[in-house]
């Protein structure tokens, strides 16, 4: 059998770690647990979301086949949550693949979904 790992964070490489932190530690309520120049992180004591400082770090497009990940959050109202998120430094690109959910790009171009809460 092959040894279970349990996921504890995803490290997120970005150019401003502590400011990053603390746009993802307002839309998530996650404390800020640390925060340095270098290294930062958020967390809820089960989850963790650690910001890597990485100077030359270039986003990918949207769309576009470069993009490597994304981040979904369950929101109780998308389009005022949305609306929130972008007043905060988030992005809105033009292009969304869906009905339902929103796409945006945080200050630093890490694509996140906006997602409506499962009735």
């Amino acid at each position: 059998m092959t040894t279970r790992a349990k996921l504890i964070a995803v490290t997120l490489d970005c150019a401003e770690p502590k400011s990053l932190a603390e746009f993802y530690s307002t839309i998530t309520g996650f404390e800020v647990q640390y925060a340095e120049a270098e290294y930062a992180g958020i967390g809820d004591g089960v989850t963790s979301i650690y910001f890597q400082r990485v100077p030359d770090r270039r986003p990918g497009s949207w769309p576009g086949p470069d993009k490597q990940f994304h981040l979904d959050f369950r929101v109780p109202d998308v389009e005022k949550a949305v609306a929130e998120y972008v007043a905060l430094g988030a992005t809105r690109p033009q292009f969304q693949p869906g009905d339902g959910w929103v796409v945006l790009a945080d200050p630093e171009g890490h694509l996140f979904c906006v997602c409506p809460e499962r009735s």
